[in-house]
């Protein structure tokens, strides 16, 4: 398998995260069908993603980049602002990895990487229609060897709609 690398992204990556988020929300677009967002402005790009700058100004923010084999394949940004209303230590608040690089352990090797290094009480959310992501966030999490009280709860409202994972990573001195 191809190497998988994450790192803390710079604020120089800032216009890397930017521009992958375009085709993060080009993928996200067909499951907002019917829906008001998920528009292409007037430019033809999408909507800026509004709080991509906190990531290098508040601490509770971590941006991550994610390379295969040297190439940036992707990103994740984590946050502590989860969407069950109880307390976390971590959120992975967006997670996206370019299409040529899926389906051959990349994303999972990242996410399993980024647990690890960031042990403690986590929240991952999945959208109601993204069932594929459903399936590769129950993998990415059960198959953690420091995965401990996971739970499944589905939330149905305006704020959210759709499963969240909670669950916690044991550090690595924790037996």
């Amino acid at each position: 398998m191809t190497t998988v690398d994450v790192s803390i992204a710079a604020p120089e990556h800032r216009d890397a995260i930017a521009n992958m988020m375009q085709l993060y929300e080009h993928d996200f677009s067909e499951q907002w069908a019917g829906e008001e967002r998920g528009e292409l402005q007037e430019n033809g790009l999408f909507e800026p993603y509004r709080y991509l700058d906190d990531y290098w100004r508040e601490t509770a923010r971590i941006p991550l980049l994610i390379r295969a084999g040297g190439h940036l394949a992707g990103f994740a940004l984590l946050s502590k602002m989860g969407h069950t209303r109880q307390p976390v230590d971590r959120n992975m608040a967006e997670f996206f990895v370019v299409r040529k690089h899926r389906r051959g352990g990349v994303g999972l090797s990242a996410a399993q990487q980024i647990f690890t290094r960031y042990p403690g009480v986590w929240e991952a959310a999945v959208a109601r229609k993204n069932v594929g992501a459903l399936a590769f966030w129950r993998r990415a999490v059960g198959e953690h060897q420091r995965v401990a009280h996971v739970e499944e709860i589905d939330i149905p409202n305006h704020e959210w709609n759709g499963p969240i994972l909670r669950f916690r990573i044991k550090g690595p001195d924790e037996v």
